[in-house]
């Protein structure tokens, strides 16, 4: 891009917001104005965690997401927007997306995209946790053609307490570093492609700072490629100790993952995210990480690390 961007976050205080404004504030020699759009709530509720952000000359600008003209005021000489809302609410980029398009000034929009690459294959438009960020998609492909667009797709969070962490709900998969032990999902030896949370960031700030590449597409960018025995031998080796392994087939998880949506629990979707997973709905014969300039990542070995040290300090499991 030949003039720096005026920046616009959403969900910055989020699950994985707070890695992206992160690298953006490290980054921020690349760019003019950055500001993010957040709600009363998150003033009263995350005080210091704004104050940082303040302190690092990013604009705090309050409203309600569902309000017309709040966002219109913080679309003010804004010409980018980044969303990181979570997957409750992924629909509210919708409106965000119209009135983006209604904006002479918004340039470029990149939506919540981080994570299972929701046009995979055929069969991606049927699962049902994608049915939303595909409505988004569509959104977007329905707004002027000067309104930009890139999908960040990262595939499954590889740090604690995400695929390398302990889960309560074990049938899911879990690494479980106080009791040694792991729950693997299908193969052990089927390949998986993961990231780690700060290189989200990473590829949102590169995405934005390498635009002719990033434009348009759907990037499809990781960490690394490993495997779950590969993960169990670097948790074992580390630990200096051999776990106990159980081991749930795929056919096991289909059941699960059917009689979870039958019940409408909340885990049906981790259900469906591992299925997916395990069925190698990660993997790509090339991946754009170089495409966007990105060649340095981090490694399996030190967020293993990472993972043993935050169970160790008694970080509460996910799910």
């Amino acid at each position: 891009m030949s003039d720096k961007s005026n920046l616009l976050m959403f969900g910055a205080t989020g699950t994985i917001g707070k890695y992206i404004i992160e690298a953006i504030v490290n980054a921020r020699e690349s760019f003019g104005r950055i500001a993010i759009f957040t709600s009363p709530h998150t003033v009263s509720s995350k005080p210091d965690e704004l104050n940082a952000l303040r302190q690092k000359g990013v604009d705090i600008l309050i409203g309600d997401v569902a309000n017309r003209d709040d966002v219109l005021q913080a679309y003010a000489g804004v010409d980018t927007v980044i969303s990181a809302l979570g997957r409750g609410a992924i629909a509210a980029q919708i409106p965000l997306i119209q009135l983006a398009n209604e904006t002479p000034n918004i340039k470029r929009f990149l939506p919540s995209e981080y994570g299972t690459d929701i046009e995979y294959s055929p069969a991606s438009q049927h699962e049902k946790p994608h049915q939303q960020k595909l409505k988004v998609r569509a959104a977007l492909r329905e707004v002027r053609s000067t309104l930009e667009y890139a999908y960040v797709v990262t595939g499954p969070y590889a740090d604690f307490p995400f695929y390398l962490g302990r889960s309560r709900n074990t049938k899911a998969g879990t690494f479980d570093v106080l009791a040694k032990k792991a729950a693997i999902v299908g193969d052990e030896h089927g390949k998986i492609s993961l990231t780690a949370c700060a290189d989200v960031g990473k590829f949102v700030v590169h995405a934005l700072t390498h635009w002719d590449a990033a434009r348009n597409r759907a990037l499809k960018v990781n960490s690394f490629t490993t495997t779950p025995a590969d993960v169990l031998a670097e948790f074992e080796r580390q630990t200096g100790t051999k776990w106990t392994v159980e081991y749930i087939s795929l056919d096991e998880l289909r059941t699960l993952e059917k009689e979870a949506w039958e019940k409408e629990d909340p885990a049906a979707t981790v259900y469906t995210l591992r299925r997916i997973w395990t069925e190698g709905g990660t993997l790509y014969d090339r991946r754009d990480n170089e495409d966007i300039g990105v060649r340095e990542t981090r490694s399996l070995q030190e967020l293993v690390t990472d993972s043993i040290r935050a169970q160790i300090e008694g970080v509460p499991p996910k799910h």
